[in-house]
């Protein structure tokens, strides 16, 4: 490899949004160059000194002792407020992932003029994503401050570390606690992003500041659809504004951003969340109050309690960042989530696809969803997604599954949050629960224009598109949420106990790769993850929140179901887990499932 003696690469930056009535002022990215070396970078409120460049480079260095380390010429870059008012940041170190070199005893050591000293630390995950070197800080206007980084191969890693090239860079994040925006959506280039004008969908700005796009303050969730392969470049190709055809759509999909989670308690009890601005009694099992969300980036992954005490306030070790946005070894930024539950494509076949399985996945509103398709066929499905010449557009690098029990629990946490339905002021009272999808035909997208109960009249009372009744049925409450999370066909998730295969048509036993799945050691959902609670996954922290059925997966049947069906009456409902005397993994006459797509 050619050595690169300075070599600049982009600071990743997450944009935070104008807060007018404080006087802030965030500025977008600029980048300025002075020469070859030094790097003047302003983002938001900060501006970051580089004293060499943003990038380091070891390349042909040698081993060294802790204390040669030490002793080399320090990197240093200098933070500095440059706003009104407090800016809050975290430092990363992300390495180059071309590396090759596997367990390199890369070591460093950071220093702050705060105060702050990492200690030595071993990076042994080496070229394999980023790592936090510093955690949360906070800035007052005009202050800043000086960190002094050292990075060196221990001499325990071998002769045959030199020569390799051994480049990272700093990534200085900046972003306000109390209104912190979501990680920009990830789109893989099959996906064209799209809004809703209020008839049609149309193609999106992503460039917009405005947030034509998203904007999860106001429950606007980001929207993206893959389309025909016929019509895909003419789209791709299109001005924004022009209108997606529905027929020319195959797939919808809804971001959600990475984040942080914590479930409040008013009694110092019942975590039940807090009362706050949307609700107008205090929170109960039956009808649930806020959880707290902020919004981070990959580089952040809190492991705190995910309980507080609501007259207390939230502290640092409350926050916990969702299982679900760790996919394998991977920091994902967001996932993007099916719509609506998966569709064929020959949804006018028997149980909209059956258990043809060289059917292809759909999401779409108004058709039939797939069911009588067991979970291994439905898991198989989901992965071909991405295969080379699919007919999504879909690429390689985009991780298609089966959606995961967790990764329904990060859509469901963020419904019951000021940025979902709960936060939504069209909704109030009871009507804050998602309504429920009653259609004993398995249309998707259809609400019953109310929360789950025991109306035994079925069918598609309301379509998605129908303004607060049709939209009630989503998780904002707006039409840019997701659908059938309450009702309709029960959904399979990958949510597997002890690894039982059951009637699912994998091998006995269960050997796919942990990313796919989660598996539970216990049949009470109170200690199911290896003998401990299992925070983030929407069971026994949510158990009977809006009086959702719950019932472990176990023994006799291993696999969980999620939301209930058209026909579940009141125990239906976005926190409501089965494991039923159907969930043996086979094919269910009124069991479907759900896509996910992951970034890397």
């Amino acid at each position: 490899m050619t050595k690169k003696k300075y070599i600049i690469i982009s600071v990743v930056i997450i944009l935070i949004s104008i807060i007018a009535l404080i006087g802030a002022s965030y500025a977008l990215l600029t980048l300025t160059v002075e020469g070859d070396k030094k790097i003047t970078l302003t983002a938001g409120i900060l501006k970051v000194d580089f004293s060499e460049g943003d990038t380091i480079n070891l390349d042909n260095t040698a081993p060294m002792t802790n204390n040669q380390g030490l002793k080399t010429t320090p990197y240093t870059f200098t933070i500095t407020n440059t706003g009104n008012i407090n800016a809050y940041y975290h430092v990363s170190l992300e390495e180059d992932s071309n590396n090759t070199l596997d367990n390199s005893y890369l070591k460093m050591r950071i220093t702050g003029s705060n105060g702050y000293d990492s200690g030595v630390v071993r990076v042994s995950n080496y070229g394999k994503g980023t790592f936090e070197i510093i955690g949360e800080d906070t800035l007052e206007p005009g202050e800043d401050v000086t960190y002094e980084l050292r990075m060196w191969l221990d001499e325990n890693a071998g002769n045959e570390a030199q020569g390799k090239i051994h480049q990272s860079k700093i990534v200085v994040e900046s972003f306000d606690r109390e209104q912190n925006s979501p990680n920009a959506p990830v789109l893989d280039n099959g996906m064209i992003p799209v809004t809703y004008n209020g008839t049609n969908w149309i193609k999106a700005d992503v460039t917009n500041t405005n947030n034509d796009w998203y904007n999860y303050n106001e429950q606007k969730w980001a929207n993206a659809v893959t389309v025909s392969s016929s019509t895909r470049d003419t789209y791709k190709n299109a001005s924004n504004g022009t209108v997606v055809n529905m027929d020319d759509i195959e797939t919808m999909w809804v971001w959600i951003p990475r984040y942080s989670y914590s479930i409040g308690s008013e009694d110092g009890t019942n975590y039940y969340g807090k009362q706050g601005e949307y609700l107008d009694t205090t929170p109960t099992q039956a009808l649930p109050g806020e959880i707290d969300i902020k919004f981070v980036s990959e580089n952040k992954k809190d492991r705190g309690t995910a309980k507080y005490i609501v007259s207390d306030g939230i502290q640092d070790n409350s926050w916990y960042t969702p299982d679900a946005f760790t996919f394998g070894d991977e920091e994902l930024r967001g996932i993007w989530v099916g719509k609506f539950e998966t569709s064929s494509s020959n949804p006018s076949a028997e149980y909209g696809g059956g258990y043809a399985t060289e059917l292809d996945a759909m999401i779409k509103p108004n058709v039939p969803s797939w069911r009588f398709i067991n979970v291994s066929n439905a898991f198989n499905v989901s992965l071909k997604m991405n295969d080379d010449g699919n007919r999504y557009g879909i690429e390689n690098t985009t991780d298609t599954h089966m959606m995961k029990n967790s990764e329904w629990a990060i859509v469901s946490y963020l419904s019951q949050s000021k940025y979902g339905k709960l936060g939504n002021t069209n909704f109030s009272g009871a009507n804050k629960e998602i309504y429920q999808n009653k259609s004993n035909s398995f249309v998707t997208g259809c609400s019953y224009g109310a929360p789950s109960d025991a109306d035994e009249v079925y069918g598609c009372q309301y379509t998605y598109d129908i303004d607060k009744r049709g939209t009630g049925a989503s998780t904002t409450g707006s039409i840019y949420g997701i659908y059938d999370m309450s009702g309709g066909s029960w959904e399979y998730v990958m949510g597997n106990y002890n690894d039982i295969v059951a009637s699912s048509g994998f091998s006995d036993p269960l050997t796919l790769d942990r990313k796919y799945y989660n598996k539970y050691t216990s049949d009470n959902s109170s200690i199911a993850c290896d003998e401990s609670e299992c925070l983030s996954h929407t069971l026994s922290e949510t158990v009977g929140w809006y009086n959702d059925y719950s019932t472990m997966a176990n023994e006799t049947y291993p696999w969980l179901l999620r939301g209930g069906g058209y026909s579940s009456w009141s125990v239906a409902g976005i926190f409501n887990f089965d494991c039923s005397t159907t969930a043996i993994g086979g094919s269910l006459s009124s069991g479907s499932f759900r896509l996910v797509a992951a970034i890397k």
